[in-house]
């Protein structure tokens, strides 16, 4: 049995655009992960930024609750200064009294709150 003269050349040129054409399957999969971590890589620096941004938040909170600052500035609207040691007494629940704002009893129901005697300071 003899070939015909084109059998081979079509089986060469179907075998040449199989490869192309995986080739281009290739390509087209590398360019879709290319641009999935262009995306991914845009979403971290995003991410970065919020992050960056919220720490200092964060850090311009410690910084108005700081006792410091707070004193300074109830001293300057106020008039008010820190308590020296004769002055500062202790508030102490009674026995079996739960703490208001917390175990779910309301913050007003301060009721249950006794002051101690200030503390006697020799001299």
């Amino acid at each position: 049995m003899r070939k015909r003269n084109g059998e081979g050349t079509l089986r060469v040129a179907l075998a040449f655009a199989a490869f192309l054409g995986s080739l281009s399957l290739v390509i087209w999969r590398q360019s879709r992960a290319f641009e999935g971590l262009r995306k991914l890589d845009a979403a971290r620096v995003a991410r970065a930024a919020v992050e960056s941004e919220r720490s200092g938040q964060v850090e311009r909170i410690q910084y108005l609750e700081s006792r410091s600052r707070i004193a300074d500035v109830v001293s300057d609207r106020w008039g008010m200064r820190v308590p020296t040691s004769d002055e500062e007494f202790v508030i102490m629940l009674r026995p079996g009294a739960r703490r208001p704002g917390r175990d779910g009893v309301p913050a007003t129901r301060s009721a249950t709150l006794t002051l101690a005697d200030p503390p006697v300071v020799p001299r």
